[in-house]
């Protein structure tokens, strides 16, 4: 669109130099300086012929032709005779500063082509004096055409730079099916594997078996768990163009066997890179109730819109955590709770409150902004 009006531009700007040659011609001799006239309309052709030549545009080329079309407006005083400035005769450019208002305006939006059309406007009014009617009529149109022109531009790169985002989310996606089909025929396939073995062999074979099928769970939720892109447009659209994900959805992935996830009614936006570090922290928690809180154990994933902030409460029933065993994990290089799960709230700007007493289960509170961003 944007590059159609270039074109629309390349064929206005020649239109309004003819005129303009055209008007000169039939008031030659009224002009007090008509060697002048035509020098000036020259250099104006010169220009409008350089343009369709020049496929550059820039704010340095639309300045020169603002430039140009001011000065060639102003040099009407000097071409014509102060009696035909005063009885309304047409300035000697006629339209062709028009195109300067529309370049400006298809090039840096509405607001540079308003502020345009206020330089032209001014020139008009210096050059015939005292602004009459025919003179503010004229002011208000180059107005209304770099107000409008401009803002026509603006929605197109707008909805080009929405296409983009929205190509590439859907080429991420038919990526992410790719590697869900090559996950499926290898990886899922073996966990199921070891999965069945680790049941027919029994004793500590059987729990590895049962940590496979969980893993095999997990995995499967995660390559299937694709939203898709919807051909109409909507929220869904709106969310993924944004870079912005539903964080029931991201945790939901863990809803399953012992593990209950808690989601509020609304959906709880979140920036991508954000929800994605959240849930690599309740993943690195659900973790620890699996290896420490014991077999009987069930947890439960509370997600809370709080507002401006975001709270996920990680609770469960388990044997909980003797005083200072954190503590003593982090000295003996056991991070799973002082890097996974702290690390990554302080990189979100976030904050991670644990709550355990032994045979109480433990709570953790993990409290993040939704403003925040990955540090």
């Amino acid at each position: 669109m944007v590059t159609a009006l270039w074109r629309g531009l390349d064929v206005f700007r020649p239109l309004a130099w003819l005129y303009a040659v055209y008007s000169a011609y039939v008031r030659d001799q009224d002009m007090a300086r008509p060697w002048l006239a035509w020098l000036v309309l020259g250099v104006l052709g010169a220009w409008t012929v350089s343009m369709l030549l020049y496929r550059t545009r820039n704010t340095w080329v639309v300045g020169i032709e603002l430039v140009l079309a001011c000065g060639a407006i102003m040099i009407t005083r000097l071409v014509d005779t102060p009696e035909v400035i005063v009885g309304g005769a047409k300035t000697l450019p006629g339209f062709w500063p028009a195109a300067a208002v529309v370049a400006w305006a298809v090039l840096k939006g509405w607001r540079a082509g308003m502020l345009a059309a206020f330089f032209v406007g001014v020139a008009d009014v210096v050059e015939v004096g005292v602004a009459r009617e025919s003179t503010i009529n004229n002011i208000v149109i180059l107005v209304l055409l770099g107000c409008c022109i401009g803002y026509c531009a603006d929605l197109t790169r707008d909805g080009h730079a929405a296409l983009s985002e929205a190509l590439r989310v859907q080429a991420e996606v038919h990526e992410r099916d790719r590697l869900a089909r090559t996950v499926h025929d290898g990886v899922l396939q073996t966990l199921s594997y070891i999965h069945r073995r680790g049941v027919d062999l029994g004793g500590e074979a059987r729990e590895l078996g049962s940590m496979a099928a969980d893993q095999e769970r997990l995995l499967r939720t995660l390559v299937s768990n694709v939203p898709s892109t919807p051909r109409t447009g909507g929220p869904h659209v709106a969310a993924v163009v944004g870079g912005v994900v539903d964080l029931r959805q991201v945790l939901g992935r863990y809803a399953e066997g012992a593990v209950n996830v808690i989601p509020p009614a609304e959906p709880v936006l979140l920036d991508r890179r954000v929800a994605d570090e959240l849930a690599a922290a309740v993943g690195a928690a659900l973790d620890n109730v699996r290896r420490h809180a014991g077999v009987e154990a069930q947890a439960w994933v509370l997600i809370e819109d709080k507002g401006t902030d975001v709270a996920v409460t990680i609770r469960d029933n388990g044997v909980g955590v003797p005083a200072g065993r954190l503590a003593q994990a982090a000295v003996n290089g056991r991070l799973g709770v002082a890097n996974s799960i702290g690390g990554r709230m302080r990189d979100l700007g976030g904050t991670a409150i644990i709550d355990s007493r032994p045979g109480a289960g433990t709570c953790l509170e993990l409290t993040v902004s939704k403003k925040g961003s990955v540090s």
